[in-house]
């Protein structure tokens, strides 16, 4: 992430000089201006973090300035100093949307202990932004369980902390691609700044134009006053896109744009402005796909996909099963205010069988569901309702699906396991790992129950 950039706006270059020395030596960037003029096209061309102005300038002063700086870095917090002491003065300017008012001579320490208090405002201030437009996610282990493919996508997360590359994290729907963005956020160089998201899935052109950029009043029919976008309030902290292969043409041109040369403008505006984020990005499309149907920028692909993160299925993680449950549960139970839940061996058997389209995000609701139907705090296989069928089946895991009486037992396991190993398309391993037993075991029971691997079930759930 690069430094803090602090704007000093003076006439006398000798004072800039003393000062720009000692914050340069407490690692901040400064950026230089003689006069009101300068100053605001200062602003213009990038986006400091805190500014130091001088009351008096060759051609103003700082009361007739800050009205003009509202307009270009309206959240950027603004220093003043003063010869003139003066509480009158010092009313006015904080009005005007000064954040401090001092007098000379000030002392650097102080300074510096100020510009400090002011950026940390600015990072909180942020942040309740962006925690208002944030969903809340109740699952926040990104890498919870103990098989290979989880622990696989917890080394490659880790050593992408080392880049401010762009990240792009592919994975089905509901397998936990926003609670691995934010894990990438909170422990990354910018966790202490602001982090937004979004998902661009089902938003217009205009809308998700609006929400990324910001708009200046009189933009469109209904821009009543100026916007400030997710890019300016994530600026220094991180902007997570999720659904982003639903974002249209247009947009990822400008999202392009703001990757490579880190600047985009409001809709209506004509200037541009400088934002520093870093990007994270999610998708469950095949983005090759997409870009070969014309709907996705080649471009753009190759620019967020430097760093390419993939989420395994719940499905192709069952062995994490009982762990991930378990801690959803002690959620659940926090919730409805029970002592604790548990679940049956049974029941943690029928969610190891259930093929999980939804992934986590429907595993918790199964729970949540489960949870008010057993009273007494221990869910078992008739608490568990699927919401998704197979095939056009009923879901597997559940008691209902076997809905033939006439079936024994032993032809509803035959069919059960013909079943798993149509859905793997014959592959035994996978299979043997859904049905929870070893691959030689499932090699006799084909043997035994006259399976034949190449073909469809031989009977209908």
């Amino acid at each position: 992430m690069s430094k803090a950039e602090i704007l000093l706006v003076d006439d006398e270059s000798q004072l800039r000089f003393t000062v720009r020395r000692f914050l340069e030596s407490r690692d901040y960037a400064i950026l230089e201006a003689d006069s009101c003029k300068a100053a605001l096209e200062t602003c213009r061309a990038s986006r400091p973090d805190a500014i130091v102005l001088d009351y008096n300038l060759g051609d103003g002063d700082a009361l007739s300035l800050l009205p003009s700086l509202q307009q270009v870095v309206p959240d950027t917090p603004i220093l003043i100093l003063t010869a003139h002491a003066e509480v009158d003065l010092a009313v006015r300017a904080m009005k005007l949307g000064a954040e401090y008012f001092l007098t000379k001579p000030v002392e650097l320490a102080a300074l510096h202990l100020i510009i400090e208090r002011a950026l940390e405002n600015q990072r909180n201030r942020l942040k309740v932004v962006a925690n208002e437009s944030r969903v809340a996610r109740d699952f926040q282990d990104a890498f919870l369980g103990q098989g290979p493919a989880i622990h696989q996508l917890a080394h490659l997360a880790k050593n992408a902390l080392r880049t401010q590359n762009p990240i792009l994290i592919q994975g089905e729907t509901g397998a936990g691609k926003g609670t691995l963005a934010m894990w990438l956020h909170n422990n990354s160089s910018r966790s202490k700044e602001a982090c937004v998201d979004l998902n661009c899935a089902g938003l217009s052109r205009e809308l998700l134009e609006s929400e990324l950029f910001g708009h200046e009043k009189g933009a469109f029919t209904g821009a009543i006053a100026s916007k400030m976008g997710l890019l300016e309030i994530a600026h220094r902290g991180t902007v997570f896109l999720d659904e982003i292969g639903d974002a249209d043409l247009m947009v990822q041109a400008k999202l392009l744009k703001v990757i490579e040369d880190k600047s985009f403008r409001r809709l209506g505006d004509i200037r541009d402005r400088h934002v520093d984020v870093r990007l994270i990005a999610a998708t469950h499309h095949n983005l090759h796909e997409l870009i070969k149907e014309k709907k996705f920028r080649s471009d753009l692909y190759f620019r967020i996909s430097t760093v390419l993160l993939k989420i395994p299925s719940l499905r192709e993680r069952l062995e994490d099963m009982p762990l991930i449950a378990r801690a959803l549960l002690e959620k659940i139970a926090v919730n409805l205010k029970h002592a604790e839940m548990e679940m049956t061996a049974d029941a943690l058997a029928a969610l190891q069988r259930y093929s999980w389209p939804g992934n986590i995000r429907e595993l918790r609701n199964v729970l949540e569901r489960a949870a008010l139907l057993a009273d007494d705090g221990m869910i078992k296989p008739r608490h568990l309702q699927f919401e998704f069928e197979t095939d056009g089946q009923p879901s597997d895991a559940s008691p209902s699906a076997f809905g033939d009486t006439k079936l024994t037992l032993s032809d509803m396991e035959r069919i059960y396991i013909e079943k798993i190993i149509q859905e793997e398309n014959g592959r035994i391993e996978r299979a043997a790992q859904r049905l929870g037993v070893p691959r030689s075991s499932l090699y006799k029971m084909i043997k035994a129950m006259g399976i034949n691997v190449s073909k469809g079930p031989s009977a209908s759930l």
